[in-house]
């Protein structure tokens, strides 16, 4: 079982990829949410506004999975089942990091979201505890 992500996985967790954040919802089921990703050495950083699902979800339960699907051939996938081990309260820095790796944009707030919709940011880490590969 590993937990290491391969190096022929690793661009699929690199961006600008949209990827699959798996969080368990208070009754148990699975909600997945399409998200922004940074792969961090063998972490994953993902960021979101407090309060959403998936943050009320991950505050609850921090087991979580990402799958990043190669869209040139579906069948060539990561899914990193894992923990969110840690939480940065405020850090709008990645938000807009990812806004320019996604979209061009050089911030989140302003450039592709309206600068009126601004609102706290928070950081998730992702440790993977299994990674799997086709």
């Amino acid at each position: 079982m590993s937990t290491t992500i391969p190096e022929s996985h690793r661009e699929l967790l690199a961006g600008p990829t949209v990827v699959m954040l798996v969080t368990l919802m208070p009754d148990g089921q699975p909600q997945a949410t399409p998200v922004w990703c940074k792969l961090d050495g063998d972490d994953i950083l993902v960021n979101s506004q407090p309060g959403r699902r998936k943050d009320l979800n991950i505050r609850a339960n921090n087991k979580v999975t990402v799958l990043a699907l190669d869209h040139q051939n579906p069948f060539n996938y990561v899914e990193v089942r894992g923990e969110v081990t840690d939480i940065d309260e405020d850090d709008e820095a990645l938000i807009d990091e990812l806004a320019r790796l996604y979209t061009g944009a050089s911030r989140y707030f302003g450039d592709f979201a309206p600068e009126d919709s601004r609102s706290r940011r928070v950081t998730y880490r992702i440790t993977a505890r299994r990674v799997l590969t086709q």
